[in-house]
């Protein structure tokens, strides 16, 4: 009895309050239209947020939110001998609405400016863009690349050296660049599998694995990513000092991409020290690899070196949104959002640069026979360094006759 009893006056009061506003409804039909008289009521409300609001924003709709940034009304604050009344003309709503629009005057005792946002809900955004957007194609980019050289090798097979090897080599790298090469590789490999546990961990690895795994190789990542950063930048230096002069574009590159680096016709293309394709992964790297450690350090640094209200303020300058028909990029930025935007371009830039990477390892293993003698131990046979570098290689030979007792020089 008492159920049904309950049951009546939930009807009768949903029934009361459909009859005295017409907006309410007891269906799940949503209001396509936002009510004049609604919207004229808005302010007398103090900028309540209302139903259309919400459906607005479910459906994907830009919603006006000016209105809500005139926050209290000093003239009906209540006098000093009254203990009664909002303090300032404010309620709490106004106080939770100014805290979101970051229009709230707050003072803190310790952490900064980053602790004076109590409120960000542009996180959202950024977390739906993560979690959707960023991981759906960031792996089919990996899975894709991966894909197609699998489907080349099986076509194509290796690329084998056409002459017989001669026995006699040639120095292709000294130890200082083998030692740079693979301290930038190495720090990169790890870069690159730490960023991926840190982004992919909570739907791929917590479900299978356990969230107290997942935890504990999240912390392990994090603190490896961390410090790994630094031997990449300083690697990224070194490699950019020594083959700078080297990967310069110049004139044989238009005949090797023309051949596609030998693999359309019989013969090799003649280039130099690094040939065409070469070039494209050192500036790929240099550029890409650049890119990646400066939001990385706007990442560990987000109140030092804040970087996407300046580069948004420069495109807005060049008029880049008005290219692209948008609307200003936004140029006052807080520490979170500042890190959120970083965060995004760093994994974005980070996924392209390893599908390049992954090209770039299988043409210096399995693709090519001979390739790996070059970053191994330095030495390439001569028939090897004939085929794919023979300007290189006739430059070296110039060099081995023009030395004292025709020794050969250091590169």
């Amino acid at each position: 009895m008492r159920a049904l009893l309950c049951f009546l006056f939930v009807l009768f009061a949903s029934a009361a309050v459909a009859q005295d506003n017409p907006n309410v409804r007891l269906d799940d039909e949503p209001v396509s239209e936002v009510a004049p008289a609604k919207i004229e009521a808005r302010p007398a409300t103090g900028g309540a947020q209302t139903r259309e609001d919400i459906m607005a924003r479910q459906r994907g709709e830009e919603v006006d939110t000016s209105f809500r940034r005139e926050f209290g009304d000093p003239d009906s604050a209540a006098g000093i001998s009254n203990q009664l009344g909002t303090l300032g003309g404010a309620s709490d709503p106004d106080l939770w609405r100014a805290l979101r629009f970051d229009e709230a005057n707050i003072t803190v005792s310790a952490g900064g400016d980053v602790a004076k946002v109590l409120v960000q809900d542009g996180g959202m955004a950024w977390y739906q863009f993560r979690e959707g957007p960023l991981t759906k194609y960031g792996t089919y980019l990996l899975l894709g690349t991966l894909g197609l050289l699998v489907i080349f090798f099986v076509l194509r097979g290796r690329i084998a050296v056409d002459a017989e090897m001669t026995g006699r080599t040639v120095q292709r790298f000294n130890a200082v660049e083998r030692f740079a090469h693979w301290l930038l590789a190495g720090s990169f490999i790890l870069l690159g599998f730490t960023g991926l546990f840190v982004l992919l961990g909570r739907q791929f690895i917590a479900p299978y694995l356990g969230r107290e795994f997942n935890s504990t190789l999240l912390t392990a990542s994090k603190f490896i990513h961390n410090n790994v950063s630094w031997a990449f930048m300083l690697a990224l230096v070194m490699v950019f000092v020594f083959w700078v002069i080297h990967n310069l574009p110049s004139r044989t590159d238009l005949k090797w991409f023309a051949q596609f680096g030998g693999i359309i016709g019989k013969k090799h293309p003649p280039a130099k020290k690094f040939n065409g394709g070469q070039k494209i992964i050192f500036w790929s790297v240099i550029l890409l690899g650049g890119s990646i450690s400066v939001s990385g350090l706007s990442l560990l640094f987000p109140f030092e070196l804040p970087l996407f209200a300046k580069t948004f303020t420069a495109l807005n300058g060049f008029g880049v949104n008005e290219w692209l028909g948008m609307a200003p990029f936004p140029t006052e930025l807080s520490p979170q959002e500042e890190m959120q935007f970083a965060s995004a371009w760093h994994a974005i830039v980070s996924f392209v640069l390893m599908a390049i990477i992954i090209a770039h390892i299988y043409i210096g293993s399995v693709g090519m026979e001979g390739a790996y003698d070059a970053m191994g131990s330095g030495q390439v046979d001569e028939a090897w360094a004939h085929q794919h570098h023979s300007l290189w290689l006739e430059e070296v030979k110039a060099k081995e006759k023009e030395a004292p007792g025709g020794a050969t020089p250091a590169e």
